[in-house]
């Protein structure tokens, strides 16, 4: 028997793909990545002009690009996005979408933590139940994007956040745990210090602001950064390509931590 070549196992052509979150970040990466691999792709995000400027940068990668401008956090927009694509349903789904806000516990009200939970959770979990429901009969790749902070909690002011990134691991354990054996193959990513543009954003605001306990949080993670640097975007991109391409062909229910080591020190 002969196994097939690394480049075979790597391809996604004739591969169709979700990223949700696609307009920055991890999304964005992800999204390139995918292109680059040959997959076509379905970008979801609230931010249409950053899908616009993602789908440009993707064009040289010669694959289908299709659009859509979905508040997930909204389950009736995500059943109508489903509904348009009836028919040409993806092989892939990468749920990354999500909200990373500071509040303190005791300021949290049911309308903030709601629309926490909604965009960070419960938007993965009908993004994947339409994903089952529509590949029933042939299967599918899904990844969730967690955090570290769901295994870790490390930053003050992030209860909401973590509870929320939490329920993305137990979503995609059981769902492995359920719909393996039909064909799916169903694994979340936990991503850590990754120097995303909201977190540029965040320290910049930081120091302005001269926010000495966040400086002081952010100078002893990077004290127990075994790695000592940031992670960037695509080095999170690497890793969920090797989880939707064939190159991870007998991995499902796992978790996989992408953060520099730091919740191993």
């Amino acid at each position: 028997m002969s196994l097939p070549r690394i480049h075979e196992l790597i391809s996604l052509k004739g591969k169709t793909a979700i990223v949700t979150g696609a307009a920055s970040g991890i999304g964005r990466a992800t999204a390139l990545r995918l292109a680059e691999a040959g997959a076509s792709l379905y970008l979801l995000d609230i931010n249409y002009e950053g899908l616009s400027r993602v789908r440009n940068e993707a064009l040289g990668y010669g694959v289908e690009i299709e659009l859509f401008k979905v508040d997930l956090s909204r389950k009736e927009e995500i059943d109508e996005f489903w509904s348009s694509i009836k028919g040409r349903e993806p092989d892939i789904l990468v749920n990354n979408a999500g909200v990373y806000v500071f509040k303190d516990f005791i300021d949290v009200d049911d309308v903030f933590l709601e629309n926490i939970m909604r965009v960070n959770l419960y938007s993965m979990f009908w993004m994947c139940q339409n994903m089952v429901r529509s590949r029933d009969k042939k299967g599918g790749i899904i990844v969730n994007v967690s955090s570290i902070e769901s295994i870790l909690p490390f930053a003050r002011n992030l209860v909401h956040y973590d509870i929320s990134k939490i329920g993305v691991l137990a979503l995609t354990r059981a769902l492995a745990r359920e719909y393996s054996k039909i064909g799916f193959r169903i694994n979340a990513v936990v991503p850590g210090g990754i120097e995303t543009e909201s977190i540029k954003k965040l320290k910049e605001k930081t120091l302005l602001k001269l926010e000495i306990s966040r400086i002081l949080t952010g100078v002893q993670f990077m004290s127990r950064l075994p790695m000592g640097r940031f992670g960037h975007p695509d080095e999170v991109a690497r890793v969920i390509l090797f989880l939707v391409s064939e190159l991870s062909s007998y991995v499902t229910g796992a978790i996989v931590v992408v953060d520099g080591g730091f919740t191993s020190s």
